[in-house]
């Protein structure tokens, strides 16, 4: 493997992944999620900028090619999941739903991926298939904020005011996480249907 800048920031990520899962181990909440929602965040900038680095420096790897993808599912796999797992008061079959077509979608990928081989090349990434992993980043981070939210919501005493920005905070962030969410699993299914169709004359020649 080629230690270039891209390359270490792309293992840094894959290596940031199950720490999303560490933080509720070591940390009490809020911390946890603050820990959760900044180590998040991180990764999802450095997803664009380990890309962009690769592609000016001429700099593009099949090793970093190869862990690229395998970061970002990990990451999203492993946020979603905590995200179902820890929620509490908001937990719903909303969030639990386009969460399940998200990650079923993931699995299929990479199993049509694995199966194609050589020809997996044709199952370039889309431009819209950016815009739907941009909406999940969002949601996530946002629906990491909104325990934070929580957490001080409870905390707070009934008798203290001026703190109904938390009431607001819970109710926004909740909403607009579970929007983009289901954004990003329309988006997720739209793009996993493309991947299928591109790959059915491969799959049609190898049956």
């Amino acid at each position: 493997m080629k230690w270039t800048l891209p390359n270490i920031l792309t293992l840094l990520r894959l290596i940031a992944a199950p720490g999303l899962a560490v933080m509720f181990l070591y940390f009490t909440r809020p911390y946890a999620d603050w820990f959760a929602l900044l180590l998040f965040v991180t990764a999802a900038v450095t997803d664009w900028f380990d890309g962009y680095l690769a592609r000016a420096w001429k700099q593009e790897t099949k090793m970093g090619a190869m862990l690229d993808p395998i970061a970002d599912k990990a990451m999203v796999v492993i946020a979603l999941m905590i995200l179902v797992g820890y929620a509490e008061e908001h937990w719903t079959p909303w969030l639990v739903l386009p969460a399940t077509v998200i990650l079923f979608r993931e699995v299929f990928v990479s199993g049509l991926r694995e199966y194609l081989g050589d020809t997996a090349g044709t199952l370039k990434v889309t431009h819209l298939a950016k815009w739907k992993t941009t909406a999940q980043m969002i949601a996530i981070a946002t629906l990491f904020s909104q325990g934070i939210f929580e957490h001080y919501l409870l905390k707070r005493p009934e008798d203290f005011a001026g703190l109904n920005w938390i009431d607001a905070g819970v109710e926004w962030s909740g909403r607009l996480g579970l929007w983009l969410l289901w954004i990003a699993a329309v988006l997720t299914v739209i793009t996993g249907i493309d991947y299928l169709r591109k790959a059915m004359p491969h799959l049609k020649e190898a049956h």
